[in-house]
């Protein structure tokens, strides 16, 4: 059964037990004015009749000759107590048991429903007294046949309302469900073209009626295929960058394998080929794992107190052999600082910006190292003076395998594979900092490091040549 069609079935009987509980208790309420309204007028029709009688002059019962002033609706019979009828009305003359025999036996004020000749009476039993003595009965009774036909003619309007308003129901509740539920079912068309034709770039129309929590599910599910899309092509970018990293080494490998196979001979320059492919190889897959235990918040890290301005002049020392004398490195301002963190990882992370910054700066062009703290933050500035980077590329710095276009950079063979920037990224992130980039083409680029600081007292020690 389709959520639909439940939701219809659910809307109807809700509403169709409202209409039906409404007309019950309608018709109860009308039932009891009707039966109100005749036991008022029973009552008064025998107030009328007692008011008539009259005491004789031998402690009996006078019933006058003349008619009583009662209605033409009314009947009535006057009994005494050996069961002897005294008086009746006209209209009660074919009448010859009493109105109801049972209430006359019970001897109290009561009122009941008798039917006499296949017809219905509402009657009320009066016990008559003379001076204080019980003398005899008088019952009054009112034909029920023309309410009993309302009542029964209402029974069949509420039925036919009832019914129309639920057959209403059901057309009026099939369409605005329908309505309601139409961006769900496109979603699902949309979902099962996507499964069927892997189509990411799919996205559900957005229409002006949808508001509420339809239109914020459209919007989350929209949201979500973008993502999907995106992680899809990245995942095959991912995929078709690893295979290429991947290629060249094997290649080469394999080429120096094959040709010792047929020279039947090793030499030293094919080995060493073979060992620096491997090795590559190896800091591949060092920087892939890497990379995914970062990216799932799985890094691990020793955390230890690091005095980041010791760091700073370990890697102004690196970075000068990295080098070899054909930039101007040097050290900026320095201010002491302590962050919590590894060590390692965070020596990896500066390593990883001087490296670029030496290879994407011309030969002379001047690299400047400086550290301040700014409130609970420790500032790393590493600035260049290299061609800078255009504004295109800079949403794709951090992401893997990506590599700056060869007219940037100093050399045209470098071997990186565009992991150092991502690693830096997700180290620095797992720290709880960030990494700015500020660039201008033609000028240079600078990378500012932000990593919380740590409170601990910075120990005295001697200043450092720079």
């Amino acid at each position: 059964m389709s959520l639909r069609l439940r939701l219809t079935l659910v809307y109807s009987g809700m509403l169709g037990s409202v209409v039906l509980l409404l007309s019950i208790v309608v018709y109860a309420l009308v039932s009891l004015l009707f039966t109100n309204f005749v036991d008022q007028e029973l009552q008064g029709g025998a107030a009328q009749i007692i008011a008539y009688l009259q005491a004789d002059d031998i402690g009996g019962m006078e019933i006058s000759t003349e008619p009583f002033p009662i209605s033409d609706d009314l009947l009535f019979q006057i009994w005494s107590r050996e069961g002897q009828l005294l008086d009746y009305s006209v209209n009660a003359s074919e009448f010859t048991n009493a109105l109801d025999g049972d209430s006359l036996r019970q001897g109290e004020l009561s009122f009941s429903e008798a039917t006499i000749d296949q017809d219905l009476y509402r009657v009320i039993t009066v016990p008559l007294e003379v001076q204080g003595q019980p003398y005899g009965w008088l019952q009054v009774g009112f034909p029920m046949a023309e309410i009993r036909y309302t009542l029964g003619l209402l029974q069949v309007v509420f039925g036919i309302s009832a019914m129309f308003a639920i057959v209403v129901s059901v057309m009026v509740g099939w369409i605005v469900i329908g309505q309601a539920l139409s961006p769900l079912v496109t979603m699902a068309d949309i979902a099962k073209q996507i499964t069927s034709m892997d189509d990411l770039s799919q996205r559900i129309p957005v229409s002006a009626g949808w508001s509420g929590e339809i239109g914020e599910l459209v919007l989350t599910f929209n949201q979500t295929f973008v993502r999907l899309e995106r992680l899809f092509h990245t995942q095959r970018r991912f995929l078709a960058d690893v295979s290429h990293e991947l290629r060249t080494p094997l290649t080469v490998i394999k080429g120096n394998v094959g040709l010792m196979r047929l020279m039947k001979s090793f030499d030293d320059e094919s080995l060493n080929s073979i060992e620096r492919e491997v090795n590559r190889l190896t800091r591949l897959v060092g920087d892939l794992l890497l990379m995914a235990q970062a990216e799932a918040g799985q890094l691990p890290l020793a955390l230890v107190s690091v005095e980041i301005d010791e760091l700073l002049f370990e890697l102004f020392e690196e970075m000068k052999v990295i080098s070899g004398g054909k930039h101007a490195i040097r050290i900026g301002d320095i201010e002491p600082a302590i962050v919590m963190g590894d060590r390692d990882r965070l020596k990896q992370v500066l390593l990883n910006l001087g490296v670029n910054a030496v290879n994407y700066t011309p030969e002379g062009g001047g690299i400047e190292l400086k550290l301040g703290t700014r409130g609970d933050w420790v500032e790393i500035v590493m600035s260049d003076k290299g061609r800078g980077i255009p504004k295109e590329e800079l949403g794709s710095l951090f992401e893997r395998f990506y590599r700056g276009e060869k007219s940037r950079t100093r050399s045209a063979d470098l071997t990186g594979f565009g992991l150092g920037l991502p690693i830096a990224y997700w180290i620095v992130r797992s720290h709880g900092g960030r990494i700015d980039v500020e660039t201008q083409e033609g000028q240079g680029t600078t990378f500012t490091v932000w990593l919380p600081r740590s409170q601990m007292e910075i120990p005295a020690r001697s200043q450092k040549n720079r």
